[in-house]
């Protein structure tokens, strides 16, 4: 029988750059995500630094398996969690990353890739770029395609994610209503980017953002979890807030027999039309390499 799954969103405003404080308010979220029952609960991008965490970018980065992010998904039992942080990889690289955890151990990991540089988003000063899109399975029906906060505005990268096999989109984020612009409507952004993403592909998508302050920004919240139709079910408001919802496998199913984008998206034609642009303009090869 199709598998339903219980997920939850926790926004709130993290501590810059104090790990501590933040580690407490991530358990305060876990205990409270166990008493809703969520199988997955999702935190914001950079949850354990805040936005401008890597101002002190030495005194804050962690490996991936750090002992306190270890204990913090034992807190959690079975449920798994989305934590966001600056991790510190091999070779003294810094991304901006958010790791999967469940029953103690690290299970996935995704680094940033597309990471911005305009308006008041400066993240290329600090972070390395990622170089993979994956998916991790979390049950028989639920695959999870992970991409982090301006990953999402590149639609190739969304596009890989679902033709990896993903059947939820988890995307926490750290949008700021004037990071971009004063011309540029970032909350209704999100809102149309969510829906879009869905509706089209066929599948559940959990947005996790902050709220309050930090320096010049103002986080507006509004974290939501939408069904494969685009349709809401739940959404936050412009607080600290927790919000869950519960997801049926059968609904995807029926999403994806109505409109079959994934089925339908000739790999072949998108490979071969690459690398006739790869070509055409010249783009070097990437050296890939596992880290």
């Amino acid at each position: 029988m199709p598998q339903a799954l219980t997920v939850a969103a926790a926004q709130f405003a993290s501590a810059i750059g104090d790990l501590d404080a933040n580690f407490q308010e991530h358990h305060k979220w876990v205990a409270e995500g166990r008493a809703q029952g969520a199988d997955l609960l999702v935190f914001p991008e950079l949850s354990m630094v805040g936005h401008y965490g890597a101002e002190d970018l030495l005194e804050v980065t962690m490996n991936s398996r750090d002992a306190r992010l270890l204990e913090l998904s034992r807190a959690a039992g079975e449920m798994i969690v989305v934590v966001g942080f600056i991790e510190e990889g091999p070779g003294a690289q810094f991304y901006n990353a958010a790791g999967v955890y469940k029953n103690g151990k690290l299970v996935y990991i995704h680094r940033k890739i597309n990471l911005p540089s305009y308006g008041k988003l400066i993240e290329t000063k600090y972070y390395a770029q990622g170089r993979f899109v994956d998916t991790l399975e979390v049950t028989r029906d639920w695959r999870l395609g992970l991409l982090i906060c301006a990953d999402l505005w590149n639609p190739a990268l969304t596009h890989l994610a679902f033709l990896h096999g993903a059947t939820l989109l988890v995307s926490p984020i750290s949008s700021g209503v004037e990071a971009v612009g004063e011309s540029f409507d970032n909350p209704s952004g999100w809102t149309a980017t969510m829906h879009f993403y869905s509706m089209m592909y066929g599948a559940p998508s959990i947005m996790v953002n902050r709220v309050g302050p930090e320096h010049d920004l103002n986080f507006w919240g509004g974290s939501r979890i939408l069904d494969p139709f685009g349709h809401p079910l739940a959404i936050a408001g412009q607080e600290p807030e927790l919000i869950a919802a519960g997801l049926d496998y059968a609904e995807v199913r029926r999403a994806r027999a109505l409109l079959p984008t994934v089925r339908d998206s000739n790999i072949g034609l998108v490979e071969r039309e690459t690398d006739r642009l790869i070509a055409r303009l010249g783009v070097p090869d990437i050296i890939r390499h596992d880290d």
